[in-house]
């Protein structure tokens, strides 16, 4: 009885901090959204600065999450995508001295590997609720990523907004992940108690 009392409370305490983690992600990328299209558009130096933070936000919240989990040994995919998001801000900085282009290859290359990680992230704590939402998220990153590779080779103009759509779908299913745990918290407080 008592280790299924402290069971369902670190169910109900993971469930807990990933509800906030995940509209915190929302948040965050709706901010560089709105700002991609607006100030960043019309200011260079601003749109460099947003795209070396989005891969360094990125690890930063990899690792605040896998610490929150269990720490980063016990989250090897979370782990993994730190390393890379921390390389990829190295790398974006880097490529910015040569071209957009450039910047989009390096984006693309970590759009396809930290969508892979997120995936098996997302599989390896299903029982948490809502991570079908991150699987779909993770998928569609890699494949954007392939995008943003060919895409880079090509001879179109890239700026800042190219990479705007990509981050505005990760938003949708971080709100939408957040969303469905809130209702299954909801429900299952509201749900009558099984008295035995």
């Amino acid at each position: 009885m008592l280790a299924k009392t402290n069971e369902s409370y670190l169910v109900q305490s993971s469930t807990t901090w990933l509800k906030s983690y995940y509209f915190i992600r929302f948040a965050v990328s709706t901010a560089w959204i709105l700002l991609a299209f607006t100030l960043a558009k019309a200011m260079p130096p601003l749109a460099a600065i947003m795209l070396v933070a989005y891969p360094a936000w990125d690890a930063l919240a990899n690792f605040i999450d896998a610490r929150r989990t269990g720490g980063l040994n016990r989250n090897k995919t979370q782990l993994l995508n730190f390393v890379v998001s921390v390389i990829t801000t190295v790398a974006v900085a880097v490529a910015l001295a040569k071209s957009m282009n450039a910047v989009l290859a390096v984006f693309g290359v970590w759009a396809v590997l930290s969508g892979l990680f997120q995936l098996a992230t997302a599989i390896r704590r299903w029982t948490s609720g809502a991570q079908w939402a991150m699987v779909l998220s993770g998928a569609q990153s890699a494949l954007a990523g392939i995008f943003f590779v060919k895409m880079a080779g090509s001879a179109a103009t890239v700026d800042v907004t190219n990479i705007a759509p990509y981050a505005a779908f990760g938003a949708f299913y971080f709100f939408v992940s957040a969303v469905w745990l809130t209702v299954s918290d909801a429900r299952r407080k509201s749900a009558p108690v099984a008295r035995g």
